[in-house]
């Protein structure tokens, strides 16, 4: 299944993709060999995701959540905390739930 997803940089700033494998994707950026964005903002996060029907739709979500302003994207993973449930066998979390933690160029 598609996802579309959104990771909260070591600098605090905000990476938007999208997925097919969430935890895969997540251990590839943290581990260096993700997006060059994220390469020198390690460690990252996984700080909201969306599940998505097919690729096109995952692709244009992202699209438009690249788009949003900082501010837009806080409020959006503050109203789906959806990265409480998702499960690998790990947590993600860095402990600090709170998106205003870190401020960092707007991502």
């Amino acid at each position: 299944m598609p996802y579309t997803y959104i990771l909260q940089c070591n600098d605090g700033s905000y990476y938007t993709g999208w997925t097919t494998n969430l935890a895969a994707r997540l251990k590839v950026h943290n581990e260096g060999k993700g997006a060059r964005y994220t390469r020198s903002r390690l460690p990252v996060r996984l700080v909201y995701w969306e599940a998505h029907p097919d690729r096109s739709t995952a692709m244009r979500r992202e699209a438009i959540i690249r788009k949003l302003k900082r501010n837009d994207k806080i409020r959006l993973i503050r109203s789906l905390d959806k990265c409480n449930q998702f499960e690998t066998g790990g947590s993600h979390d860095s402990g600090n739930n709170d998106p205003d933690q870190k401020t960092g160029r707007n991502a």
